[in-house]
């Protein structure tokens, strides 16, 4: 028996099982971190500038935390193994964390355009421009490197919950560029509404972030079939089974880490059972190769030469 425990995957290919916890585990620690610093350094620089749009981009980081938080603990819970209560495992807490992000995504936009507003009736005076710049380019060097990690991270496990914590962390780096023009403007062309007007540009482009996510979790949690493209491979590889002739009624739904994929294949009515069995085995082999996290179920028909693929 070959023994596959210390299995070499290639580069970029997609881990699973306890290297693919790991490294999403990992991910969530560095998101926590980087936020917990972040809040820190942009706290002192607020109260030190006095700036809209570096209050803007506190807030964000304070909500960056949270939804960290949240991701963490949703992904330790997704990772947990099915039991007796929960046969199909508990992989939907990752979109249930998602879509917490992305309410709390939200609510920081609301919060950002409030506040924005208010400034642009009543401007004030950017103070320590110099320091809030230098504290948004460490904020940027900071955050790009977190989401590189995230993106290998997502390559890797195609966790939805360390994608969304990625993609507003992306939007992070987007504001804290605007805030650097921001301040800019402000200080340099004597441009105050520039403060403001950012901010307000900030506030939108959150909530359409926030839109992003909340649409991929609900088709997570409304169980969405998977996408075209991986149906057809899955119908592909029951047609290059000679004895597999047919297959109906495929249906598919992913579940955080994990993916459930059900299918009655249609075989020859005079095979035996045996046989038939083995035939469905060797299907659900190669399709478990093609999608690695796979719950594959396979009910075997008879073959009737009218039935069509659904």
């Amino acid at each position: 028996m070959t023994d596959t425990t210390h299995k070499v995957t290639a580069p970029g290919e997609r881990l699973t099982g306890p290297a693919a916890g790991r490294l999403m585990r990992l991910a969530t620690y560095a998101s926590v971190s980087t936020a917990a610093v972040l809040i820190l350094v942009k706290l002192v620089a607020w109260w030190m500038t006095d700036s809209i749009a570096m209050l803007s981009s506190l807030v964000d980081s304070m909500l960056d935390i949270a939804a960290a938080l949240v991701t963490l603990v949703a992904v330790r819970h997704a990772l947990s193994p099915a039991d007796s209560d929960h046969r199909f495992g508990h992989g939907k807490a990752e979109p249930l964390a998602a879509l917490a992000q992305a309410g709390l995504i939200t609510g920081s936009a609301f919060f950002l355009l409030i506040e924005a507003i208010h400034r642009f009736f009543q401007p004030a005076t950017v103070e320590n421009s110099e320091l809030g710049i230098a504290v948004m380019v460490f904020s940027i060097i900071l955050t790009f490197a977190l989401t590189r990690f995230q993106a290998y991270v997502v390559r890797r496990t195609q966790s939805v919950a360390i994608s969304a914590d990625s993609l507003h962390y992306i939007s992070d780096i987007l504001m804290n560029s605007a805030v650097i023009a921001a301040l800019i403007l402000v200080t340099y062309f004597d441009f105050p509404l520039a403060d403001p007007l950012i901010g307000l540009a900030i506030a939108f482009w959150i909530v359409r972030s926030a839109w992003t996510i909340a649409r991929k979790s609900y088709d997570m949690l409304m169980d969405r079939e998977l996408p075209d493209e991986d149906r057809e491979k899955i119908f592909e590889i029951v047609r290059g089974h000679p004895q597999a002739l047919g297959v109906h009624d495929l249906r598919t739904r992913s579940s955080g880490p994990n993916t459930f994929i059900q299918m009655h294949l249609e075989i020859p009515g005079d095979f035996t059972l045996e046989r038939a069995h083995a035939i469905a085995d060797a299907v659900e082999m190669d399709v478990r190769a093609a999608f690695p996290d796979a719950d594959v179920l396979i009910h075997q028909d008879p073959y009737v030469a009218t039935a069509k693929e659904i």
